[in-house]
């Protein structure tokens, strides 16, 4: 059985403690660090506890049991999936200053065969939680980031060895050169340019184009190109939340989605008037309508390109977090049902209304989905002169 080396393992942890929070300014003496660690991943809990000692910050760990949540699904009721410990939750958020969460798991379908209005049931109990870790976030006063520990079960699903598997994560992140920080700020330094282009165009809205897609997304005023945070560790994206009222047309997505412990596959949606109004799918149809049932989780939140270039992945992984940054021969396109990003907005988020925020079209939801295509695309921009300017083509920026 493959395991990473040591080296490898502390190299990482370095990236995602003293690089990818405080939006790549690491942990700060005194932060106070939440680790939420999945069993399947628990050779990454020293080193990353060990990171956050270096850099003076304060751990906690959340770790997590293999098969928590189908037993869990399994027998609870519907009063014990409402039911939520929201003082203790709220504290959670007042106490931690970021969350660094890792995707593993022994077993990708862990859910499947669970009513997936539990799940759903599940997730709006908690929108309480992530609102107010959302509220925060905006203040400016937490970070968080999200990373990939490769299992057998996972490499299976990508089709390959555990080893090969591994590999694709160590490229992504820049394991294997000497001062894996180091590239990773270069490489956020590339794609600031790309945002800073992009936001200087001051695009009203984009038109996609390509096999299986005709898509108009209305970007809307008072928005901003995100990228490079250090959110999600591989992230090579760029992207927006637009005003989900000026969504119209359709797009097939040629990549499956694994969510919920379940696989989705050969998703097509159809919108009008910014909602969807037909969602299929070829596998598990149901959950993707359960899933978009959610209150606005039938509007778009999030629209992303990622550039081949910059992208070291070269296959697919099936999990999101790789699979959104794939570079491959086209890039990927993505784009998020649910909810939307409030730093997408230019000016200080915490200031704003719920109102506010509705009037300006951003999408709110306890749902935030990303599906991703990775077909050959055009995306083209409206200017404010009425101009119309190709930004994107074979898998690139236009810049």
């Amino acid at each position: 059985m493959y395991t990473p080396s040591k080296e490898v393992l502390k190299k990482y942890a370095d990236v995602l403690i003293k690089f990818a929070l405080w939006d790549g300014k690491g942990v700060q003496k005194g932060d106070v660090v939440m680790l939420q660690i999945p069993e399947s991943a628990k050779p990454m809990l020293i080193p990353l506890q060990t990171s956050v000692l270096e850099a003076g910050g304060y751990p906690m760990i959340h770790y997590i049991p293999e098969g928590n949540a189908r037993s869990y699904f399994a027998h609870a009721s519907e009063d014990q999936i409402l039911w939520q410990p929201k003082e203790y939750l709220l504290e959670r958020v007042k106490t931690v200053a970021h969350f660094v969460s890792l995707i593993s798991t022994d077993d990708k379908f862990e859910l499947k065969g669970i009513d997936s209005q539990k799940i759903m049931a599940a997730n709006k109990s908690l929108k309480f939680y992530m609102d107010a870790r959302h509220k925060k976030e905006n203040e400016g006063k937490l970070t968080w980031t999200l990373a990939l520990f490769g299992t057998q079960a996972m490499a299976d699903e990508a089709k390959l060895s555990l080893e090969e598997y591994w590999n694709q994560i160590i490229k992504a992140c820049f394991l294997d050169m000497p001062n894996p920080i180091s590239q990773w700020k270069e490489t956020f330094g590339q794609i600031d340019k790309t945002q800073t282009w992009l936001n200087s165009l001051e695009i009203e809205s984009l038109h996609i184009e390509g096999e299986a897609i005709d898509l108009k997304v209305k970007l809307g005023k008072n928005r901003k190109w995100l990228g490079g945070s250090g959110r999600n560790i591989p992230s090579f994206e760029l992207f927006i939340t637009p005003d989900w009222r000026g969504t119209e047309g359709h797009i097939s997505f040629n990549q499956p989605l694994y969510r919920y412990g379940n696989l989705i596959t050969g998703i097509e949606l159809e919108f009008k008037n910014g909602i969807v109004t037909s969602a299929r799918a070829k596998e598990n149809e149901k959950l993707l309508t359960d899933m978009i049932a959610v209150e606005g989780a039938d509007k778009i939140g999030e629209y992303s390109l990622t550039d081949k270039r910059l992208s070291r992945i070269s296959h697919f992984m099936a999990e999101t977090l790789f699979d959104e940054n794939m570079g491959g021969p086209y890039g990927n396109t993505h784009l998020a049902l649910g909810m939307g990003y409030k730093d997408s907005y230019t000016g200080d988020p915490s200031t704003l209304t719920e109102n506010e925020w509705e009037e300006m079209g951003f999408n709110d939801s306890a749902i935030h989905t990303d599906i991703i295509s990775t077909t050959d695309r055009i995306v083209t921009a409206t200017l404010p002169s009425g101009e119309k300017k190709v930004i994107y083509k074979n898998g690139m920026f236009m810049q």
